[in-house]
């Protein structure tokens, strides 16, 4: 611009990656100039960011199990639009035992939670049955002991003193500029809680939970990087050898230039090198340590480890991770996962360890088409010579080493064209990573193997993938082997074939099923919740997989959990409340109808949201977004909208349920209490006719008491002049 003066310094409004020249002005980016974004209130907007990312992960659907907070286990059936009091209301149709229904109000939906739907073994409740305010009561008692040994053990942590790292920002910014692509707002976040974590003086122990191909490499390199910097060593632990061949050629690429010594220990070592690289390790002339489970060995030392970083963590069981935090109590910790087995997400949502949430793609990327279907070799022909004409690589995966030779014969008959290769886990260590170095550098198109590929590889041009008779893995397996494709900015394809005659009601059909619904990008914390709500969350503190959960779901357990936490720290009931919603019945038409919003998942995506809702400002939010998304409120939505305003209310004042009849309205507190109970007297007394406190607690105003015809207005000034009676 020619009015820019050279004298001056201009500030611009924009967002630019790194710094560069341009007629003879400099321009510097933000990053270059302060190292990172700094944001100094990133846990606490990183936690309610999770919060909804689980609660909306938790989404319902016809024939689930769901647990409701007062009544127990039931299916949920659907929704259905009943009269109540003459008006149209949108339900929740939930049945019990005996064939009993619940119709929920939808704007009391929060009070229900996700069981899981694939357990066959689940025993529903009886509606109105004691028993299973008896199983709440004991598990109560049960919960209450974990939470102190959780206290414990969370204060003995703190205690220990841990390395602070500095980080030097300049070099580390040299660093950054080595990757490519600029960071996705949650990994910058991740990257910040990381830092502020190893700057602390104490032990980290952070999950990070980030969907296939998401960019948790990144973290770790970085993580590794300022690590190192502080001349600390670096051990990262991964499940198979080949990932460990990756990322040895990955650190070693990036860190290249810098005075810093990487090294592997895998059985694709020779003996000798391994035990030279053991030795080196001890004296601390391997700065960066990769390795499978060998580096778990008793015989390791290190002589200055700073820093764990644990990769797949879902493949390493409790007691490897339990004796790396014995073994070097005062370590930073970061296990890293895109589907973490549920007790590992448990003792994360506990607060026990620290969580952090990569759940926004990279820019292009492009969800994984999924298809199921009995083996056809007409298809699956079709699917290769498509994918190899648009110059990918493809995958094509048996389950068992014994079926690969099926595979081979297929390809030989119908594919001559297509050049081939095969890995499995018996194979030679040298044989085993020519192949693989071959089908990612050279000419070859195809890959046979079994599942060692799916833990974490990354080749970009890998965009279909087969799977032969998938039935017989599970649903973790299939969600990372078909992360394998589609990582790059070309649609992925996964073909999840099975045998013919596979039983459609089956628990390894419904696995598959569960997969093509999965097919969203960010998908794995669905699938962990899945996951999580099938086999339990399991005790905690010890080594069970199946723990109370299977009495009352996960939600509900997690809540009760959060409860006995709560009181063991000490807190009062003002400080944690627990769930429960109001009830009011007011005669009004209140639903979202089919019209307005079409999609029923939608729709039930919609009422839960709004069920969560406790501060109007929110509200506000959800209202603006109806009216963008779908047009002007009709008046049973903004009726809706009105009464989770006064549901608000009603909780400020303790209220269990408002009922509005011909005669007037009746309002029923929380176990009978007001908490201005002398100033409430004095109100009724000065308004005998129109007010009157019955017998059974209940606070009952006539109909000439209200003041407009509109009841949702008349409603709200009651509760406004109760709510002044306590503050």
């Amino acid at each position: 611009n020619e009015n820019y003066n050279n004298n001056y310094i201009y500030i611009i409004r924009n967002t630019i990656c790194s710094s560069f020249f341009l007629n003879n002005y400099v321009f510097v980016s933000e990053s270059d100039l302060f190292g990172f974004k700094n944001n100094l209130n990133s846990k606490k907007s990183n936690s309610k960011k999770i919060n909804k990312f689980i609660v909306e992960s938790s989404s319902l659907v016809a024939d689930d199990y769901v647990v409701h907070i007062d009544h127990g286990i039931g299916k949920y059936i659907g929704l259905q639009t009943i009269d109540v009091n003459s008006a149209p209301h949108d339900c929740l149709i939930i049945s019990y035992l005996g064939g009993d229904k619940l119709y929920l109000p939808v704007e009391n939906i929060e009070v229900i939670s996700r069981y899981g739907s694939e357990n066959t073994e689940i025993i529903l409740d009886k509606l109105g049955s004691a028993n299973w305010h008896i199983k709440k009561k004991k598990l109560k008692k049960n919960l209450e002991n974990i939470a102190n040994n959780l206290i414990k053990t969370a204060a003995l942590r703190k205690q220990i003193p841990s390395t602070k790292i500095n980080i030097n920002f300049d070099i580390y910014q040299d660093f950054n500029t080595r990757f490519p692509y600029e960071l996705t707002d949650d990994q910058q976040q991740t990257l910040e809680e990381v830092f502020e974590d190893m700057s602390s003086g104490l032990p980290m122990d952070r999950l990070i939970c980030g969907d296939v191909g998401f960019g948790k490499t990144e973290i770790a390199l970085r993580s590794a990087f300022v690590s190192v910097m502080e001349n600390k060593q670096v051990a990262i632990i991964v499940p198979t050898t080949l990932l460990s061949r990756q990322h040895l050629k990955t650190f070693t690429e990036r860190f290249n230039g810098y005075p810093v010594k990487i090294d592997s220990l895998s059985r694709l070592n020779s003996l000798k090198d391994n035990k030279q690289n053991i030795e080196n390790i001890k004296k601390g002339d391997i700065d960066i340590i990769i390795g499978t489970h060998a580096l778990l060995n008793d015989k390791i030392e290190f002589k200055n480890l700073g820093l764990v970083i644990i990769d797949e963590e879902q493949h390493f069981g409790v007691k490897h991770k339990e004796k790396i935090k014995n073994k070097y109590p005062d370590i930073h910790l970061i296990t890293m996962t895109a589907t973490p087995i549920p007790r590992t997400l448990q003792m994360s949502l506990s607060g026990l360890r620290e969580l952090s949430l990569i759940s926004t793609p990279p820019i292009e990327r492009l969800s994984v088409r999924t298809f199921i279907f009995p083996f056809d070799k007409i298809t699956i022909k079709d699917a290769i010579i498509r994918e190899h004409h648009r110059g990918g690589k493809i995958f094509f995966v048996s389950p068992r080493i014994k079926f690969i030779s099926e595979i081979q014969l297929f390809l030989d008959t119908y594919l001559p064209e297509i050049k081939y290769l095969t890995i499995h886990g018996r194979m030679n260590s040298n044989e085993l990573e020519e192949n693989m170095q071959k089908f990612c550098e050279h000419g070859v198109d195809l890959l046979v193997s079994t599942n060692i590929i799916e833990s974490g590889l990354d080749i970009p041009s890998a965009n279909t993938i087969i799977v032969y008779k998938s039935e017989k893995f599970g649903l973790s397996q299939l969600y990372q082997l078909r992360g394998r494709v589609g990582r790059g900015n070309l649609r992925g394809y996964a073909y999840l074939t099975t045998n013919k005659y596979i039983d459609t009601k089956s628990r390894a059909y419904k696995r598959l099923e569960v997969m093509q619904t999965l097919e969203h990008l960010g998908a794995s914390f669905n699938l962990a919740s899945h996951d999580l709500d099938i086999r339990g969350g399991g005790n905690i503190l010890g080594e069970e997989q199946s723990g109370h959960i299977k009495d009352v779901g996960y939600e509900l357990y997690h809540e009760m959990l959060e409860e006995a936490l709560s009181n063991a720290k000490g807190k009062t009931k003002d400080e944690y409340k627990p769930k429960w919603s109001p009830t009011l019945n007011l005669g009004i038409p209140i639903l979202i109808p089919a019209k307005y919003i079409n999609d029923l998942d939608v729709r039930i995506s919609m009422y839960k949201r709004l069920g969560l809702i406790e501060e109007y400002d929110k509200l506000v939010d959800i209202s603006n977004e109806l009216i963008n998304r779908f047009g002007d409120l009709p008046i049973e939505v903004s009726n809706l909208l009105e009464v989770i305003k006064l549901k608000i209310l009603c909780k400020k004042l303790l209220i269990e349920k408002i009922e509005v009849g011909k005669k007037g309205l009746t309002i029923k507190f929380v176990e009978n209490n007001f908490s201005k109970p002398e100033i409430l007297i004095d109100f009724i007394y000065n308004n005998p006719e129109k007010i009157k406190l019955r017998p059974d607690h209940k606070l009952f105003f006539d109909a000439n008491y209200f003041l407009t015809n509109n009841i949702i207005k008349d409603v709200k000034s009651i509760l406004d002049k109760l709510l002044s009676f306590t503050t």
